[in-house]
């Protein structure tokens, strides 16, 4: 009986030494199975070490290598290498292994594409990226990936994400700064906290961390960002270069007077009949916020956008001149042309860094190179105005979701200070809607609708504006009314009013057997226009905070009458549901025998608040869908 099993005791052995004997790095077997869980892939080894040589050089070496274990895995493989003219790659390679890690494909240097790294809408861009392309036949399988580059810019140090990305496990990632001149550097550990992260090293000469088997984490929908919650290391030099430029900031004060005077300094040189022009334009105007807004709208008539990164250039505007002769910059040019305008006609103005698009802050606590985004802060006798300048279209002193709401870096000659833009909360984000409507006994319905939007409401509805008949007739059937079948738009009126910023829209429309009609009974829903029905996905074990990323307020009125023939059953009455989350009150009265008016208001708010309360959020919205789709019944005389 003993003897029948040798054979297979001796190949268990032989495969068990086999592994052994390779690096254990390359094999997905050797994988703990708690790293397994939840992971698409797994980080099994991620090495980033970096020599600052000197104040203008610096080097790093990067060894990633990441076993996917799926196809939604293949995602986080990352076989990029950016460069640009002081950005010098050495070594690049790439090597796939299968399972057992077995070579099975090897990309040196010269087999890497190499592209552009920006998109069709810049001008001139040294930026440019290599990359591998690979396409897996079976999973799972490894790759290792090797770079060396050097940098003559130390404005930007790699900063350390030892947790890479949701359902990503890490079995070993490490982060390595050699300092041997003892440059003055400083360090943020972001998030640290219930992670398996070891600090080695912390010296003036030398600073050393490393995370060990993290397991991967899973998304959950309504939480924080991945940025905000993951820990991260922030590194930064007092002194630094940035494209050859020698830089300066122990502090935001120092950083923003380096700024002003080696990056905007004598950029905001025009010419004299642009000079006299524009004097002209503004010779009637009463207060500085008057000529403020002659000299928006006229940049904004005469300029569009288009990115500038190269060279310093991605840092530093051209100058005012230059963009006031072509018509186009990027948001760095053309910031800092309308604050050369408005130097002309004597209103103060300051260039403002900005995290634009998703809601970042500019660090307050840690100096350093940071922002993707310029905007223009007008100090307005200390009542602050913001203006964007890359949108030809949006209305003065309004934001709109892109930059609100967020710490900015506000340089002055003085030096940089740090400020918040203004934040377009809760019941500023308003959409009133009122509608008048006729049903008729064929279950057709006729309706007029006035809408207006404010706050991010606006943003969001005023894009809509250039969009052609046809588009608009997609836009309110695809993107706004996807739940009515049957409807036929008859009429469409916007009105921008960018003064007030309020986006207004007038439709006349028909919805075609809406109404469910038999014998006896006709039954419809009341909210036939704003129906809210979202419902957060259940989740039962809840591991990461809830954020309410927006709040706002909906405010509807509806006038409906109801065809011939028929009267009015019993109404429901009225609803209010309240939380810390909003509130939501919604009644239908009848004004006549022929006649009812439904009311209804819904109020969101924003927040960060424990997971604890994501099933009390659930349920609040529950509550809200449910009677959301409240139906009527209207029974024949």
């Amino acid at each position: 009986m003993i003897k029948g099993y040798l054979p297979i005791l001796f190949l268990f052995l032989l495969f068990s030494y086999n592994i052994n004997s390779q690096n254990k790095e390359l094999t997905s077997l050797s994988i703990p199975l708690e790293l397994k869980e939840n992971a698409n892939a797994v980080v099994r080894n991620n090495v980033i070490e970096i020599f600052i040589e000197d104040i203008d050089k610096m080097k790093i070496k990067k060894k990633r290598v990441i076993t996917v274990l799926n196809k939604v895995g293949d995602r986080e493989v990352d076989t990029y290498a950016h460069y640009n003219d002081d950005t010098k790659i050495s070594k690049l390679s790439v090597k796939i292994y299968d399972a057992l890690g077995k070579e099975i494909k090897k990309y040196s240097k010269n087999k890497f594409t190499d592209i552009s790294a920006v998109s069709g809408g810049t001008l001139y861009s040294d930026a440019r990226v290599k990359y591998i392309d690979y396409t897996p036949t079976n999973y799972p399988y490894t790759v290792v990936y090797e770079s060396e580059y050097t940098n003559s810019s130390t404005g930007f140090i790699p900063k350390w994400y030892p947790l890479e990305s949701f359902f990503v496990s890490i079995e070993n990632s490490t982060y390595k700064l050699y300092n041997p001149k003892n440059l003055t550097l400083r360090t943020k550990e972001k998030n640290f906290d219930g992670f398996p992260i070891q600090k080695i090293e912390d010296s003036t000469a030398e600073i050393h961390y490393e995370m060990e088997n993290q397991p991967a984490i899973k998304y959950e929908n309504n939480t924080l960002s991945f940025v905000d919650l993951m820990p991260s290391l922030l590194v930064a030099s007092n002194n630094f270069s940035l494209k050859k430029v020698k830089g300066f900031g122990e502090d935001w004060k120092s950083f923003g007077k380096w700024m002003n005077d080696n990056l905007l300094l004598g950029r905001n040189k025009l010419e004299p009949a642009t000079i006299a022009k524009i004097k002209d334009l503004v010779k009637d105007a009463k207060t500085d916020l008057e000529k403020a807004k002659i000299v928006y709208k006229y940049m904004q008539d005469k300029t569009r956008y288009i990115s500038v990164q190269v060279g310093i250039g991605g840092w530093e505007p051209i100058q005012a001149s230059e963009v006031d002769k072509i018509g186009y910059g990027d948001c760095k040019g053309l910031t800092n042309y309308t604050k050369a305008l408005l130097d002309v006609v004597g209103v103060k103005s300051n260039y403002t860094v900005v995290f634009a698009k998703n809601r970042r802050d500019i660090d307050p606590d840690f100096t350093s190179m940071q922002g993707n985004h310029v905007i223009l802060n007008l100090p307005n006798n200390g009542n602050d105005v913001w203006l964007e300048c890359t949108s030809q279209t949006i209305p003065f002193g309004f934001l709109g979701d892109f930059t609100d709401d967020r710490n900015v870096l506000v340089v002055t000659p003085e030096g940089g200070v740090i400020k918040k833009t203004p934040a377009y909360k809760n019941k500023t984000n308003i959409q009133t809607l009122k509608a008048s409507v006729q049903l008729d006994a064929k279950g057709k319905v006729e309706a007029k609708l006035n809408i207006e939007s404010k706050g991010i409401q606006y943003d969001n509805k005023s894009f809509i504006e250039s969009k052609t008949k046809k588009e608009l007739e997609k836009y309110y059937k695809s993107s706004i009314w996807s739940y009515i079948n049957n409807l036929e738009i008859n009429s469409i009126d916007l009105k921008n009013n960018k003064e007030d910023v309020v986006f207004s829209e007038n439709l006349d429309l028909s919805l075609y057997n809406y109404a469910t009609v038999n014998e006896n009974e006709y039954l419809f829903r009341v909210n036939i226009f704003n129906k809210n029905s979202y419902i957060p996905k259940r989740n039962r074990s809840r591991k990461l905070p809830l954020k309410v990323e927006r709040g706002y307020k909906d405010v509807d009125e509806f006038k409906i009458t109801i065809p011939e023939g028929y009267i009015i059953n019993q109404l429901p009455d009225k609803k209010e549901i309240t939380s810390k989350f909003g509130s939501y009150i919604a009644s239908i009265e009848k004004l006549n025998n022929n006649t009812i008016l439904y009311k209804k208001s819904l109020l969101i708010k924003e927040g960060i608040y424990p997971k604890e309360d994501y099933k009390l959020y659930r349920s609040f919205r529950k509550k809200i869908a449910k009677y959301e789709n409240l139906r009527i019944a209207l029974t024949k005389e």
